[in-house]
């Protein structure tokens, strides 16, 4: 991932509407999720949380698609295995297992003597 990519998808994570919009998809995992769904559980009018989502699109962690009149939204997997990496690529003199949440390798030891 490229620089200008990571920033610009950090740029669209860094607004509280599209953050929140963000978590729902992730909770929702590969499920799509309508729009209007989401505007309801966030509580963001729909023309607002139009704009916020299609920042989130840009950025690609996100991608949309027309199912009939609805457009359902859905996480962006590689998008966001992208942003990962690019962020923990030179985690700790080369060590990106220290980057692990609560120091927990991948095979699920603990990675912090």
């Amino acid at each position: 991932m490229e620089t200008e990519t990571a920033v610009s998808a950090l740029s669209a994570l860094a607004h509280e509407s599209r953050l929140r919009a963000f978590r729902l998809l992730v909770r929702a995992g590969s499920e799509s999720v309508p729009a209007g769904d989401i505007a309801e559980q966030l509580g963001v009018p729909p023309p607002t949380l139009s704009f916020h989502l299609a920042h989130l699109v840009r950025a690609g962690l996100i991608e949309s698609r027309r199912e009939g009149r609805s457009i359902l939204y859905a996480l962006r997997v590689d998008g966001i295995r992208d942003l990962l990496g690019f962020l923990t690529q030179d985690c700790c003199q080369g060590r990106p297992e220290l980057c692990a949440p609560d120091g927990a390798c991948a095979d699920g030891e603990a990675c912090i003597p």
